[in-house]
């Protein structure tokens, strides 16, 4: 891993941590001022709503911008919208801290994935630069909600009083600002000429089955790991957990996550994307069908491990797939259609996620969302090149 590689990292980090503080510290403060799950779900969802409309024209941008200047505009958003969460840390504001703070991470995450697979040249690299750059989001998945935690249970006068959410909301503001010292160094590669003559709507990329079913498979897993995030601070609620211990249980699943993507870029040459995918999918089947039937944090916890082990291990065999089945040219609109597709689901799934978790409960979402899991393992088996069928 070379040091630019590093600083990329890093700079994702900083500012998907201020994305995951906030998705974990704004559900807990709109519960305790008694919003309903329902109303929760509509504000996770908003984390997403902006990447939906953001990330075709963030991918053209990207194509013709370079990685510098979509993550220097990113950092701007995702400061501000912290900030104003730290001054008014009420429901309608919080949902202004979402759409901020989400759409900024987008950005920026369709900029460094575009610039992370144009430095490299063999399906070998893709696979190791995409599980180091996938360190990124399960660094901050952990670094997010865990001092979010912390500051909500211990920086104000009593455990989960409004100063202790401040505190919170203001560390996820400074998060982004060291992005920037991490990026300007980054050298910014050539720009690539695309085909005058070849297709340039977005959506044509659709046309190409391969592409469509990757879309999907990649849907179904992104939409386990809303599942994931949304029903921990519900359930936590409910038995009586802490903040600290919430946040905690979700730092599990991101660090497992990330240990998962450690060991990827060392065993990168022998693992097939289709293979990889399709093994998590039959994980997360199973995991999530056992999940609701756990009622200690212990438990909890070690099946977030595993159930990080099995998710962790996608985006990064979705990534170098996608890389190697679309154009150079067209790298950050293909990136851009995929975080649309992934995050058009985050939206509307958090708020099903609670309709159905008001008539059903908690624990039909996890049996639902596995069954679909579980059924659609089938699309990723297709993902094998055809010289494997």
């Amino acid at each position: 891993m070379n040091a630019e590689l590093v600083r990329l990292i890093a700079a994702q980090v900083c500012i998907h941590a201020c994305m995951t503080g906030l998705r974990m510290a704004t559900p807990l403060l709109a519960l305790r001022e008694g919003f309903s799950p329902a109303a929760v779900g509509f504000l996770l969802a908003l984390f997403a709503l902006t990447q939906v409309f953001l990330a075709l024209p963030a991918g053209r941008f990207a194509d013709l911008n370079g990685l510098r200047k979509p993550v220097r505009w990113s950092i701007v958003v995702a400061v501000l919208g912290a900030g104003v969460a730290v001054i008014w840390p009420v429901y309608p504001v919080l949902c202004i801290a979402a759409l901020a703070s989400g759409g900024a991470t987008g950005v920026a995450t369709i900029a460094l994935q575009r610039h992370v697979g144009r430095a490299v040249h063999s399906t070998t690299q893709l696979k190791q630069v995409f599980s180091w750059l996938a360190l990124g989001p399960a660094v901050s998945n952990f670094i997010g909600p865990f001092c979010a935690g912390l500051l909500i249970d211990h920086a104000g006068t009593t455990a989960g009083d409004t100063t202790g959410y401040r505190a919170a909301f203001l560390l996820m503001a400074v998060f982004p600002l060291a992005a920037w010292w991490w990026v300007h160094r980054v050298k910014e590669l050539p720009p690539v000429v695309a085909d005058a003559n070849g297709p340039r709507r977005a959506w044509d990329l659709l046309g190409e089955p391969m592409f469509r079913r990757l879309l999907i498979v990649n849907w179904i897993l992104s939409s386990c790991w809303d599942v994931h995030t949304f029903v921990v601070p519900i359930i936590g609620h409910e038995r009586g957990l802490s903040a600290s211990v919430i946040g905690s249980i979700l730092g599990a699943f991101a660090l497992a996550a990330a240990a998962v993507r450690v060991a990827l870029p060392i065993l990168a040459e022998r693992l097939r994307e289709w293979a990889v995918i399709s093994g998590a999918m039959l994980m997360t089947a199973v995991l999530f069908s056992i999940y609701p039937l756990l009622h200690s944090a212990l438990a909890m916890g070690a099946c977030s491990v595993l159930l990080g082990i099995a998710l962790g291990s996608v985006q990064p065999m979705v990534m170098s797939t996608l890389h190697q089945i679309t154009p150079e040219a067209r790298h950050g609109e293909a990136l851009g259609l995929r975080l649309m597709a992934i995050n058009a689901s985050s939206v509307t799934m958090p708020m099903l996620f609670g309709a159905l978790g008001a008539v059903i409960g908690v624990a039909g979402v996890f049996w639902i969302v596995g069954a679909v899991v579980g059924v659609a393992t089938r699309s990723a088996w297709q993902l094998r090149p055809a010289a494997s069928v």
